[in-house]
């Protein structure tokens, strides 16, 4: 009762209206008070028997520029819209787990409404104070043999997975979501064709991954605003389990179609296209969100998070990749080149490193992890030659010892989506390569 009596006391009373004064392609033009047309204020339009949300997303004089929610048609000139100028909150809850939700919050998986939380998160929540953040927690298993051995990871941590398209990243995505020790997984399938949404829901992640999973999704047929809010959305899903105390494991699919849609948003309210067409504000969004991910405050639990990155022509080196990779604790490769030699996830494990690793393995790991990596690069070095028949056997024992483990090793990296291997099973079976084995 008291929490509704602070909810009904905190309601603004006033009313604030303006009205539509020019729809200008993605834009709509609108003016009314000042006080309640603010930078990232939400306004209602009325338009026959149906309403349409719109954000303020700049402002040309006194004129403010909005970007609508849905589809604009039937906006016309002169249409009544009703501002709202508290920033946009949503009110997350542990029944939540299992849902299917759009960027607005709304169920999209015929299960009914969703209850309510005591307790508004803003969706574009500010990250927690850096010196006030707890530390990096204990190593989190994640269920890959690839990534425990070579890009292992710390509860708190932020990984980044680069990939071109149809490389696996989605399928990945879901053996983590099943493999991973976290208390609680948050997807954001940001952009995703409209097919393989409901695909990825019902067959990748199936039920065991989807009990204790929220998904939030927006198709790429959706507006620009849409799709960005999707993002904020799955951030502050996962702060709410965070605040519980639980270690979340947060997947966003993908960071590249948040910053596309940011760049669509950001060139309609006029800023210069700058880096391959990407505008500044796409550059200042991306750590803002980003950020939010990792320990929270002392007390609360962690937010781990592997943000996906749709490298353009499987450029590595692309604005949007190189921005994510600065700002992220290590970066996972996954290559076109492996995906079609058929080894399944495809992930090129010598150009793949976690920040953290160091402090994270045991003791006894350290070798185990420099030896595969020494004798996979020594292999990569020499591979066009074997492939020749050029190479003689004899000729350099370290590139004789590459050739001997060369196939064990792939085995020991390719998984299939429905198999999980444990920390302690993946070393046992490394060590039973270079140590017991051939090696």
């Amino acid at each position: 009762m008291d929490t509704l009596i602070d909810r009904i006391s905190a309601i603004e009373t006033r009313t604030f209206k303006g009205r539509v004064s020019a729809v200008n392609g993605l834009l709509v033009e609108a003016k009314g008070p000042e006080a309640a047309l603010t930078l990232g204020a939400r306004a209602t339009i009325r338009h026959g028997d149906s309403e349409q949300t719109c954000e303020v997303v700049g402002f040309r004089g006194e004129t403010a520029l909005m970007m609508s929610f849905g589809n604009l048609n039937g906006i016309r000139a002169g249409a009544e819209a009703r501002l709202d100028p508290e920033p946009a909150t949503v009110r997350p809850h542990a029944s939540w787990l299992g849902r299917v939700m759009d960027g607005a919050a709304r169920p999209v998986d015929g299960g009914g409404p969703l209850a309510e939380g005591e307790a508004p998160y803003p969706l574009r929540g500010e990250p927690p104070c850096a010196h006030s953040r707890a530390r990096l927690g204990d190593r989190l298993d994640l269920g890959v043999r690839a990534l425990n051995i070579f890009a292992p990871m710390r509860k708190g941590q932020r990984l980044g997975i680069f990939a071109g398209s149809g490389v696996g990243k989605s399928v990945l995505m879901s053996m983590l979501a099943k493999g991973s020790s976290a208390d609680v997984i948050v997807i954001g399938l940001i952009g995703e064709r409209g097919r393989e949404a409901r695909e990825f829901v019902e067959d990748t992640l199936g039920p065991d991954g989807r009990a204790k999973a929220v998904v939030v999704t927006e198709t790429s047929d959706s507006p620009a605003l849409a799709r960005r809010q999707a993002a904020y959305l799955t951030m502050s899903v996962a702060e709410y389990f965070r605040d519980q105390g639980l270690n979340v494991l947060c997947l966003m699919d993908s960071v590249t179609r948040f910053a596309l849609a940011q760049r669509e948003i950001g060139l309609a309210a006029g800023e210069p296209p700058t880096t391959r067409g990407y505008t500044p504000s796409v550059f200042a969004e991306l750590p803002r969100l980003l950020e939010r991910a990792g320990p929270g405050p002392e007390g609360s639990g962690t937010i781990t998070a592997l943000f996906t990155v749709l490298v353009d022509g499987d450029d590595h080196n692309e604005p949007i990749a190189d921005a994510v990779r600065g700002i992220l604790d290590g970066h996972v490769v996954m290559s076109r080149a492996i995906a079609e030699r058929g080894r399944f996830p495809a992930i090129d494990v010598l150009k793949s490193i976690s920040r953290t690793a160091p402090e994270v393995y045991a003791p006894e790991e350290v070798p185990l992890a420099r030896q595969a990596r020494k004798v996979l690069a020594a292999y990569a070095d020499m591979e066009e030659l074997i492939r020749l028949g050029a190479y003689t056997s004899g000729s350099n024992p370290e590139v004789d010892r590459a050739i001997a483990v060369n196939e064990p090793l792939e085995t020991l990296l390719a998984q299939g989506k429905d198999e999980a291997a444990s920390i302690e099973e993946s070393f046992a079976a490394l060590a039973s390569i270079l140590v017991d084995g051939k090696g």
